[in-house]
């Protein structure tokens, strides 16, 4: 069985398409929606999803979350004695999703397609493979998330040459994608965006207006701006702004009670920054694309931040018209991801769909020059550059450049700068040369880059006939075979909490957090049903367990008003 995977920063969705159309699956508690937090329990066990979510603010040192802005990176979590990478965290995600799919199909689960933000590089790509693989799962396929978008909005069942520009505003990441659909094959042509961009940049602008509103010193300020329990508080603000044109908002910083009104303008104003950052990779898109905005013929929001009426407002301005959001925008991705999932399986009820997406950077070797007699270093030359279509090999010949050199290192790089320095080093490869003088050795590079965003690398000699090749990972970040093989030993000793029992614990998680935020008869109450509830547990009756849940959820509902899904 292959599932669809959407690994989002602040939420994750799993998919397979059933019956005709794409179905989300649903977590133990009910929920499409997983928010991709992890926790460490104080028995040393592993929470995931709500449960792991509650505990933000009262765990924050045992809690993780946007651990997807760190994918591809050396940069560790330390949570409690335990320290792990991006790759590791999200594979407990990717754990939990494949459960869920198990539980609810009643068969195994091997093969997903995960999507990936458009813009993510091979390094980001790869660690995410790597998550899929110490998850258990074979990842058939990484899908760009502009690319499901479309599959899920049937942007292939279009007329020919029809374009479209998918913009995707999730938690932590931004993308914009340009796709055209011809003859059974949607296109992207074009794809930018930034990947520490997202809803979450939002959240915290609008904590720290109303902080700087508030007469809070600079500080403070920035302590409070990673105070988990202050963000939840600016993330629900952020939500009501949504609706209503001023919010009252009440926070408790270092012993003293905040509270004050931001209004929607105020909230704009502050959020401006943001908003002029998401206009750069739109034009690039279009740029490389060769369009003008009046020539598409859609334009698709998704992502969760785009209910924001500021990037409804920007989108409707740059474009001269209404958006389409008639997919719930949390969840086309996952849509998308079930149908190539779908595909990959070849189910009868799909018409073959061919996809084709474009590789998100130059790609290219640091390379010397010479003009007008003078040598000048440290420059690119670009072997693919940004926004081909993939899969895609290319060949271009270099040539020595010292006299009896027997040895060229391919320095190969990753950006668009003309300065090789300033561009991603993506590895080397040594080529062994006859000595001959300067300029006679020719060598000929070939770059191959997959749906996957893989690379490999090939440099002939012909004067030799030898040819040496690599594909390329980023040893430095990306997991090495040993510690992927190490990083898998660890995840099978790893403590992880029943399925069954997840809904138990994030109530009690939910109780406590609600505890911690309320005094009084209102805390008393509180403290009253959570031991109601956990002597229920401590009978291990189910049936008792079952309306004790039942009636403790309604409860807690009853006094929280934010962040049930």
């Amino acid at each position: 069985m292959i599932i669809g995977i959407d690994l989002g920063t602040t939420n994750s969705l799993v998919g397979v398409f059933r019956d005709g159309g794409p179905c989300l699956i649903p977590n133990a508690l009910g929920h499409v929606l997983t928010p991709s937090v992890v926790s460490l329990a104080d028995d040393g066990a592993w929470l995931t999803g709500l449960a792991a979510r509650e505990r933000l603010a009262t765990h924050p040192q045992r809690t993780a979350s946007n651990f997807k802005r760190w994918m591809g990176s050396d940069h560790e979590v330390t949570l409690g004695n335990r320290r792990l990478r991006a790759e590791e965290l999200s594979a407990l995600i990717l754990g939990a999703l494949k459960a869920d799919a198990e539980a609810w199909l009643g068969e195994p689960v091997s093969e997903a397609v995960i999507t990936v933000p458009a813009y993510f590089n091979d390094v980001q790509r790869k660690a995410t493979q790597t998550a899929g693989h110490l998850a258990g799962l074979k990842v058939e396929r990484l899908l760009n998330e502009p690319t499901a978008a479309g599959l899920a909005y049937g942007l292939q069942e279009r007329r020919d040459h029809a374009t479209f520009l998918i913009f995707d505003l999730g938690g932590g990441t931004f993308d914009v994608s340009v796709l055209e659909y011809f003859e059974g094959v949607v296109e992207v042509r074009a794809s930018a965006g930034d990947t520490r961009l997202g809803g979450e940049d939002f959240v915290v602008a609008l904590l720290d207006q109303f902080l700087r509103q508030t007469g809070v010193g600079e500080a403070e300020r920035q302590a409070a701006l990673t105070n988990k329990l202050l963000w939840r508080s600016a993330e629900q603000a952020k939500r009501d702004l949504s609706e209503k044109d001023s919010v009252e908002l009440a926070l408790r910083l270092d012993g003293k009670d905040i509270s004050g009104n931001i209004s929607r303008a105020d909230f704009e104003a502050c959020a401006a920054p943001l908003l002029q950052r998401l206009r750069r990779p739109i034009e690039r898109a279009l740029m490389d694309a060769r369009l003008r905005p009046e020539e598409l013929d859609e334009v698709v929001l998704i992502g969760g931040a785009t209910r924001l009426p500021m990037v409804r407002q920007l989108v409707t301005r740059l474009f001269g018209r209404l958006p389409l959001r008639t997919i719930n925008p949390d969840e086309a991705v996952a849509h998308g991801a079930a149908i190539q999932a779908a595909l990959k399986a070849r189910d009868a009820a799909l018409a073959e769909v061919v996809l084709t997406d474009v590789m998100p950077y130059s790609l290219g070797l640091a390379v010397s020059e010479e003009i007008g007699g003078q040598r000048h270093g440290d420059r690119f030359a670009p072997i693919i550059e940004r926004n081909t279509p993939v899969p895609v090999s290319k060949v271009q010949s270099f040539s020595t450049l010292e006299d009896n050199q027997s040895l060229i290192e391919l320095d190969i790089r990753q950006g668009e700068s003309p300065t090789a320095s300033e561009n991603l080093p993506l590895g080397a490869l040594d080529v062994a040369v006859p000595p001959r003088p300067k300029g006679e050795v020719p060598v000929k590079v070939r770059f191959t880059y997959d749906a996957n965003g893989l690379l490999e690398v090939e440099a002939h000699v012909p004067l030799t006939g030898k040819t040496v090749q690599r594909l390329i990972r980023r040893d430095s970040q990306v997991m090495d075979e040993a510690a992927v093989a190490q990083a898998l030993e660890k995840m099978q000793s790893l403590k992880i909490h029943p399925r069954d029992k997840q809904e138990n614990i994030y109530l009690l998680a939910r109780a406590k957090r609600l505890y911690e935020d309320h005094l009084g008869n209102l805390r008393a109450n509180i403290g009253h049903e959570l031991t109601r509830f956990e002597m229920a547990l401590d009978a291990q009756d189910e049936h008792l367990i079952r309306q004790a849940r039942s009636e403790f959820k309604t409860y807690l509902d009853s006094i929280d008003r934010g962040f049930v899904l």
